[in-house]
C-alpha cells in the first residue's frame, strides 16, 4: 500500500515489535490470522498503521480518532460501480479494524522511476481519472459523497495562511496583504465551484495509484477522502505532485489529451486556453494547500522531513502565477513569502 499510511499517537499495550495491539492481534487470531507472522508497513502522514499477512491480506488499524467509515462507504460504492478498488475482506468499525486485498509494493512511482513506460502510464492514470468521472455521473446517488463545498476549499486556502505564512515564516499579515490574499483565493474557490462536479479522489497521485499486470491496470487507494467536486482536482494533483516537475509543455500536452477524451462528444467543452487555465488554478489552489498541510504535519504532528518538500511546490506556486496574465499583479507579494 501507499507509503501515505501513517501510525496514530494513541498509546495501547503492544504484542511484538511490529507495534500490534493486544485487541489487533485478538482480531486477527479470531480471522485465522497468526500476529506473529505479520510484518509492520513503514507509515508517511496519515494516523492509520498497516501490516502485511499471508495469503495477499492487509490489515489496517485505524483507532479513534479515524473512522473507517468513510473508507469503507466509498470502497463499496466505487466497488459497485466497477472502479479498481481493493477487496474488504473484513472490518469491525470499533475499534477501526480492516481486512482487505494486499496490492503488492509496486506503484505507478515506482513504474515511472524505472522509466517503464513512463506516457503509457500517465495514460492509463488519466484513462482512471475519467472513469472515475463517469461512473459518478451514472450514479443517482452521486451527491452522497461529500461535497467539496466553497467552505472546504476557502478552509484548505486558510492552512497556506496559518501554517506557511504564520507558523513557517512568521509572517504577520497588514490589512493590504489580508485583502490580496482573499481576493486570490476567491478567485481560486470560484474556479473550482463553476466546474462540472463530479467524483473526485482528492489525492490522486503516483503513490496511490498501485499496479497490478495481470491484468495491467491501476488499482486506487486511499479514497476516504473522496467528494464530489470539480473536474479537474484529480488531474491537478496527478500532474503537480511532490516526485517529478513535468514541466510546463508536457502538462499541457496531458491536459489537452485528457480534456479531449474527457469531452468527446460532450457539450461540456470549453476552448483549450479556458480548460487550461481551469486546470492551472485549481492546481494553485492545492499546491497553496499543500504548502500549509506540509507546514502543519512538521510542526504541529512532529514530522519535520516536510519541510524539504516544500521547494517544489513553491516553485509550481510561483510558476502558476508568472504564466497566468491574469494572475501575474499577486506575483510580487508571493515572491516575498516563497523565495524567503
Amino acid at each position: 500500500m501507499s507509503q501515505s499510511l501513517k501510525s496514530n499517537n494513541i498509546t495501547a499495550p503492544m504484542i511484538s515489535a511490529e507495534g500490534l495491539t493486544v485487541h489487533a492481534a485478538a482480531w486477527l487470531r479470531s480471522r485465522g490470522v497468526n500476529p506473529a507472522q505479520v510484518q509492520a508497513i513503514p507509515g508517511d502522514a496519515s494516523a492509520r498503521r498497516y501490516w502485511r499477512l499471508t495469503g495477499q491480506r492487509l490489515f489496517m488499524d485505524a483507532p479513534a480518532p479515524e473512522d473507517i467509515l468513510p473508507f469503507l462507504r466509498v470502497q463499496r460504492r466505487w466497488q459497485n460501480a466497477g472502479l479498481p478498488v481493493p477487496r474488504i475482506l473484513a472490518a469491525q468499525l470499533q475499534p477501526g479494524f480492516v481486512l482487505l486485498e494486499d496490492l503488492g509494493n509496486t506503484d505507478l512511482k515506482t513504474m515511472i522511476d524505472a522509466g517503464t513506460h513512463t506516457d503509457l502510464w500517465l495514460q492509463q492514470s488519466l484513462d482512471l481519472i475519467i472513469a472515475l468521472q463517469r461512473a459518478g455521473s451514472a450514479d443517482p446517488s452521486r451527491p452522497l459523497l461529500p461535497c467539496f463545498s466553497r467552505q472546504r476549499l476557502e478552509d484548505e486556502l486558510v492552512l497556506f495562511q496559518d501554517w506557511y505564512l504564520r507558523k513557517h515564516l512568521g509572517v504577520t499579515l497588514d490589512e493590504n496583504e489580508r485583502q490580496v490574499l482573499q481576493q486570490l483565493f476567491g478567485l481560486l474557490v470560484d474556479n473550482a465551484l463553476q466546474q462540472p462536479q463530479v467524483w473526485v479522489h482528492r489525492d490522486f497521485h503516483a503513490r496511490n495509484l498501485m499496479v497490478q499486470l495481470e491484468p495491467q491496470r491501476l488499482v486506487m487507494i486511499d479514497f476516504q477522502d473522496a467528494v464530489t467536486g470539480p473536474w479537474t482536482y484529480d488531474l491537478a494533483s496527478l500532474l503537480w505532485d511532490r516526485y517529478w516537475d513535468w514541466g510546463q509543455d508536457r502538462r499541457r500536452g496531458w491536459i489537452l489529451d485528457f480534456q479531449r477524451r474527457l469531452t468527446s462528444g460532450s457539450k461540456k467543452a470549453l476552448p483549450q486556453e479556458a480548460f487550461l487555465r481551469s486546470v492551472e488554478r485549481m492546481a494553485l489552489q492545492r499546491n497553496l494547500k499543500i504548502l500549509g498541510i506540509f507546514c502543519r504535519l512538521a510542526y504541529r504532528d512532529g514530522k519535520p522531513g516536510y519541510l524539504d518538500l516544500l521547494p517544489q511546490f513553491r516553485k509550481y506556486v510561483l510558476d502558476a502565477l508568472t504564466e497566468d496574465a491574469q494572475l501575474s499583479a499577486y506575483l510580487p507579494i508571493f515572491v516575498r513569502w516563497l523565495e524567503a
